[in-house]
């Protein structure tokens, strides 16, 4: 078990990447791809938002003691999707206005959300008995790909 201070550290890095990115661009993107990243992120983070509802919600990795394995909505494919929401909207936001640095801070909060989803993982597989079953049969991030 890892300390509250990596988890901490964990959505102080997600936070602080998004952030960045967010203020560094234009809040719309006016090209087509862009703008549909954008908003196929946002759709997939309002779904699963509604899918898990709001008191199960946290920005931590650790489970709060009332979680329940959600198994419906987008979670019957991606164990993620508030993550992958996070990275398709970002990508969104990147291709509006793609300077390197701006690329860094993306793969950055990429690794820092694949780094956040395994440690999430290691909790939920000691709390859920048929956590590995769930893992089995759903993608982590991306359907088809990982």
């Amino acid at each position: 078990m890892r300390s509250p201070f990596y988890s901490i550290s964990l959505v102080l890095a997600q936070f602080g990447c998004l952030g960045v990115i967010v203020l560094s661009g234009p809040l719309i993107p006016t090209s087509l791809l862009p703008l549909c990243l954008l908003v196929a992120g946002l759709a997939l983070g309002l779904w699963a938002l509604f899918t898990m509802r709001l008191r199960r919600l946290s920005v931590f990795p650790d489970p709060l003691p009332h979680t329940e394995l959600i198994s419906s909505g987008p979670y019957r494919l991606v164990r993620h999707p508030m993550y992958t929401s996070l990275l398709l909207a970002t990508l969104g936001w990147i291709l509006a206005l793609p300077v390197w640095w701006r690329w860094g801070l993306w793969f950055g909060l990429l690794i820092v959300l694949i780094t956040k989803l395994t440690y999430e993982e290691q909790l939920l597989q000691s709390r859920f008995a048929d956590y590995q079953t769930y893992q089995q049969r759903t993608w982590r991030l991306f359907p088809w790909i990982w």
